[in-house]
């Protein structure tokens, strides 16, 4: 071959470039080396690997119970004889001429409560009648009456309450929990989501990992078939042949770690081992049979009413998953929107969760799990004093409309002061006057009893760092033990 027939083939420039870039490979293939980082030493990456937070927390794992639709804190967790008063008559307008409201005007007449309320436990703490199981552990929970929120329609503030910020697109506070602390478990998702009721206005927002990485993603236990999608091998795929598709997958990627260098292929190798790992645990964690028949009927599984029994099967799967390190467990019960028959249908739901809510706090305290778990247990906001009628002909269908301005939550355990009541609303709870707590000091709070400052947990996207805080937000002291 002659040089002109070379050149016609090969250009200088193209030729010096292949060299350089073959000279490159070697060298980073030295320094790979020098780190432990060649094929022959690939690492193994759990993107779910416990981390440690800022400070020393006092929570590692978190039971939200989450309430959509908004409960009444009048009917439930906010006395408020004062509204007897009022009752069939409209507010002065210099009260109501604020208020944001959904679907009734300032000028509709006032409800007051039918349900009685009364002091328990050493702390006095009072509640309502339709909560007479979590009143026997008041002593434990810490009740907030004094949260408030910006968003007064569904969506918008259940994406405020779990991703700091009404607009769709950033993580979840489940996500951000597991971002920053890992998970403890190796065969059980970090951030696992748990149902009840007929669905959320919010739907899988609530449980989304936004621009984090997928790994953060909650992951959704159905209520009947496999525990989670695609768990059971397909008809025809032995355990056998599962395993040796996952060796071939594994020596495949181990290849092309080989070629690349690339980490993440080293965190695609984790997740499929942890999907087979979930295989096995996932069907033994439903497993109740090795649970005492006390603690079944505890919960209130055995109940004859289909309703109960979901909802305590979800209280008893969230403490099973919190003893096997999952982090972040989400259970969302719809729905307490009662704009219509709030005295015919809020009985109903409180039946449904009072003994379960109870038996768990019991439960993980007799396991000695309350100290080191935050068991949350509130929806987006609350109620209004004033009724609303969406059917005059029916004198039972009275309801209330959404309230963001002062609403009620209770907490428990995980570094949370027991016994205590946070914060006071005005006489007919229109508006907060004392300790205000935003949805912004919420998340602040929990993420401080997770060990993080809530202004340094943050996440680079799109060229700024996001936090779940948004810019706002700050620890409240007085819920803290």
């Amino acid at each position: 071959m002659t040089f002109a027939q070379f050149q016609a083939i090969q250009r200088r420039r193209d030729f010096l470039k292949n060299v350089a870039s073959g000279i490159g490979i070697v060298a980073l293939g030295d320094l790979l080396a020098a780190d432990g980082l060649t094929a022959a030493t690939l690492p193994e990456v759990n993107p779910l690997a416990p981390k440690q937070p800022h400070f020393q927390p006092k929570a590692k794992h978190v039971i939200f119970m989450f309430m959509e639709g908004g409960p009444s804190q009048y009917e439930l967790f906010d006395p408020k004889p004062g509204l007897q008063e009022h009752h069939g008559s409209a507010l002065p307008e210099s009260l109501t001429k604020d208020l944001k409201l959904a679907f009734i005007k300032p000028s509709a007449k006032v409800m007051a409560s039918k349900f009685a309320f009364e002091r328990h436990g050493e702390s006095g703490m009072e509640l309502s009648e339709l909560m007479p199981k979590l009143a026997e552990v008041a002593d434990d929970i810490c009740l907030v009456r004094s949260m408030h929120t910006d968003a007064f329609n569904h969506h918008p503030g259940q994406l405020l309450l779990f991703t700091g910020h009404t607009q769709f697109g950033r993580p979840t506070m489940g996500a951000w929990s597991v971002y920053g602390l890992g998970s403890e478990s190796q065969d059980l998702p970090g951030f696992v989501v748990l149902t009840s009721g007929r669905g959320t206005s919010g739907g899988s927002s609530n449980f989304s990992c936004g621009f984090l990485p997928s790994h953060y993603q909650g992951t959704v236990f159905r209520n009947t078939g496999d525990p989670i999608l695609y768990l059971s091998n397909p008809e025809g795929v032995s355990d056998a042949l599962q395993q040796e598709t996952l060796r071939s997958v594994r020596a495949l990627n181990e290849l092309r770690y080989e070629e690349t260098g690339d980490v993440e292929i080293a965190s695609r190798i984790s997740s499929y081992e942890l999907a087979y790992r979930m295989q096995m645990s996932a069907p033994e964690l439903l497993d109740f049979s090795g649970e005492p028949a006390h603690v079944l009927e505890g919960y209130g599984v055995t109940s004859d009413d289909a309703d109960q029994r979901q909802y305590a099967t979800n209280c008893l799967l969230a403490r099973r998953m919190v003893e096997r390190g999952v982090r972040f467990v989400l259970m969302m019960d719809a729905s307490w929107d009662d704009h219509s028959e709030l005295n015919k249908n809020l009985p109903k739901r409180c039946r449904k969760v009072d003994q379960a809510n109870a038996y768990l706090i019991r439960d993980l305290k007799q396991q000695g799990l309350l100290d080191e778990t935050l068991v949350v247990w509130g929806g987006e906001f609350g109620r209004t004093p004033m009724v609303e009628i969406r059917r005059p002909d029916d004198a039972d269908n009275a309801g209330r409309d959404h309230h963001p301005n002062a609403y009620s939550m209770w907490m428990a355990g995980g570094g949370l002061a027991g016994g205590r009541v946070v914060g006071r609303t005005d006489d007919l709870c229109l508006n907060v006057v004392e300790e205000p707590v935003h949805v912004h000091d919420l998340q602040a709070t929990l993420l401080h009893l997770l060990g993080f400052d809530h202004e340094k947990l943050t996440y680079r996207h799109m060229g700024r760092d996001f936090r779940l805080t948004d810019v706002h937000g700050k620890v409240i002291d007085s819920l803290l033990a």
